[in-house]
């Protein structure tokens, strides 16, 4: 009895051991499954920043790192990126490495302004960005393609985004004809982060006025407009946000009464008319004259009053009766071209 006490006491420990054994092997198998996955040598993955900020005219640096399932890799590769949206964005920067080559030889740079400062082979393809413009900021996405099979390449879902700043810039002003013979004035402007327009002329005495905003697809640049203008004057359009403010003013002047409406210049085209008209009023004056003048001088007759002076003298100085020989008389009146008489 005692004995088959102790047997099944036994067979009750081998039970528990097997049982602590296989569950101790499934905790470990687990445990190393997820090891194994979570290991960066293991997996592909991209690690760029949310976002990255810099100023219109400087350069900017977008980081972007990646992890690859490979131990190591040593043959082709190619470095791409994008601009707008992952996959189908446009290309703004492509270049291949050669097997075994730490050299990403260049294929497109947009613009000549985008450049590779890491190095592929350390699994960094950070880029550079040059001579930063407004138009320059969105969202940028980073690709690496391994020579091999379609899993052997990988590109960042969300990017990075380039944020450009700049102080405001007033790129257009102008005054438009609107309904009813009256006008209207649009001022555009842009800047980052976006800036508040206002108006100031006339119609608002010595204060200025905010003026509805309409964005003009792009999202550092808006439009500002008066509807009417209803006096004469310079209206300034000013614009501003945290970097600074910009302004520019423009004119109207309008024929008061005149039928069927006047043009908004025509008072200074009328004005800039007549002072050419004087203008050149008075220069054909002033030709008119020099031309008289040239006519009168080439149309009086050489003066000969020497001559005749010295003939009258001549006379007066001989006696009545008594004549000057002939060759004498011929050679006074001939004025230096004298003529020889021979007498008989």
């Amino acid at each position: 009895m005692e004995g088959s006490i102790q047997l099944l006491a036994c067979l009750a420990c081998v039970l528990q051991m097997g049982s602590l054994v296989k569950t101790r092997r499934d905790a470990l198998g687990d445990l190393l499954n997820t090891e194994a996955h979570s290991a960066p040598e293991q997996r592909w993955s991209m690690q760029v920043p949310a976002e990255v900020s810099a100023e219109a005219g400087d350069a900017a640096m977008l980081p972007c790192t990646f992890t690859h399932p490979h131990r190591h890799y040593d043959g082709p590769l190619t470095v791409i990126w994008r601009a707008g949206e992952p996959y189908a964005g446009p290309q703004v920067f492509r270049c291949t490495a050669a097997r075994g080559s730490e050299l990403c030889q260049m294929a497109l740079s947009l613009h000549g302004r985008f450049r590779l400062l890491g190095n592929p082979r350390r699994n960094d393809l950070s880029l550079r960005v040059e001579r930063l413009a407004l138009a320059d900021g969105g969202r940028y996405f980073c690709r690496v393609e391994f020579a091999g099979d379609a899993h052997d390449r990988y590109e960042s879902r969300h990017g990075v985004r380039l944020r450009v700043t700049a102080a405001p810039r007033i790129v257009n002003i102008s005054v438009l004809p609107g309904p009813w013979h009256a006008f209207r004035a649009l001022c555009t402007a842009e800047g980052e982060p976006p800036p508040v327009l206002s108006w100031s002329g006339p119609a608002f005495g010595n204060s200025s006025a905010a003026a509805a905003v309409r964005d003009q697809g792009h999202g550092y640049q808006v439009t500002a407009e008066l509807p009417t203008l209803t006096r004469d004057g310079r209206y300034t359009c000013t614009a501003a946000n945290s970097l600074g403010h910009a302004e520019a003013s423009v004119y109207l002047f309008r024929f008061h009464g005149a039928p069927g409406g006047a043009s908004t210049l025509a008072l200074l085209l009328s004005a800039l008319g007549l002072k050419a008209l004087l203008l050149l009023g008075v220069l054909g004056a002033r030709a008119t004259r020099r031309r008289l003048d040239h006519l009168v001088t080439q149309d009086t007759p050489p003066r000969s009053q020497a001559q005749e002076s010295n003939y009258e003298n001549l006379n007066q100085m001989n006696p009545p009766g008594h004549q000057l020989p002939r060759v004498c008389r011929e050679e006074l009146l001939g004025h230096h071209q004298p003529v020889v008489h021979h007498e008989k």
